[in-house]
């Protein structure tokens, strides 16, 4: 049996305009995706997917056949199409894998909740990959899109720099590692954000001032790798914030949902859904907790 694990992400700068050539501060996170691979000898691949909590969310039996000839089928549900998809694509890449054997038992286990938006799918994607031995951005290119920094994410166990650069990307490890950390912390927004609605929101606003924008944005990734007060921390989170509600057209979440909170909070990923970065301490805290928001992690607890 072999054994396969992508750690999860959180997208600290740059969302939405990572896509188009800003540069972005990421975060691997504790909490990943396993994929465990066994040779069978039925002619198809057995697929089951755990949560976190070790119940059963997908099951699926693919036909090896379908798989190594790109045949079309006509299958139950949307997982079962897309998981059929991805594996065509990766054996499109490397048909050597799946020549090793007449079939394969795959089971896969996330360690965060779905909802929590920390990356099911792109640690899927990059877990696959390593099972095919390919790029593992090819294998998101040909199926989930995006810009790629939560596959950089998932193969790292450092802050990460990361930036497209005309047809390349520029990954590099970041020695962000503010002293004032144990002052962050992340609140679940009791929701998930589909990221591809949230690209396809970006992508439909005006552009013209774009470019300037996307330096905008990489000089605040800079100055948040290279901060080093929390005074500072804060008004840095308050311009990005300003300047991403702006790009996408779309309220800032602390003035939608916690306009009285004395801290700074800045979204993360797509807006609307996932977690927020807060600063404070117990007490902030227990301000999102009076309101219904009891998933908090501090910054020692998410992040690697």
């Amino acid at each position: 049996m072999k054994t396969f694990r992508s750690n999860g992400k959180l997208l600290i700068t740059g969302e939405y305009t990572v896509l188009d050539k800003a540069l972005a501060l990421a975060i691997p996170t504790k909490f990943g995706q396993t994929l465990e691979v066994k040779a069978n000898q039925h002619d198809a691949i057995r697929w089951e997917a755990y949560k976190n909590n070790g119940q059963l969310w997908f099951s699926a039996n693919l036909d090896l056949g379908d798989i190594q000839n790109g045949n079309q089928k006509n299958l139950n549900t949307i997982e079962e199409t897309r998981l059929l998809e991805i594996l065509k694509v990766a054996n499109k890449l490397n048909p050597k894998t799946l020549s090793a054997a007449t079939g394969y038992n795959v089971i896969t286990r996330l360690e965060f909740p779905q909802n929590w938006g920390l990356g099911s799918s792109s640690t899927l994607i990059n877990n696959i990959a390593l099972w095919f031995e390919v790029d593992a951005y090819k294998l998101l290119s040909s199926t989930f899109k995006g810009s790629g920094y939560d596959i950089a994410a998932a193969n790292t166990d450092y802050p990460i720099t990361y930036q497209l650069t005309n047809s390349r990307r520029s990954i590099l490890t970041s020695n962000f590692n503010p002293s004032f950390k144990d002052s962050l912390f992340f609140v679940h927004l009791n929701q998930k954000q589909n990221s591809r609605e949230s690209i396809a929101h970006y992508k439909a606003q005006d552009k013209e001032s774009l470019i300037s924008d996307i330096e905008k944005v990489s000089a605040l990734t800079r100055s948040f790798v290279t901060c080093e007060t929390l005074e500072e921390f804060k008004l840095l989170m308050n311009i990005h914030e300003t300047l991403i509600s702006r790009l996408i057209n779309t309220p800032k979440i602390k003035s939608q949902l916690f306009p009285n909170f004395k801290g700074a909070i800045k979204s993360l990923g797509g807006w609307g859904g996932d977690f927020i970065l807060a600063t404070g301490g117990s007490e902030e805290q227990e301000y999102f907790k009076e309101k219904g928001y009891n998933t908090i992690l501090t910054y020692s607890e998410m992040t690697l």
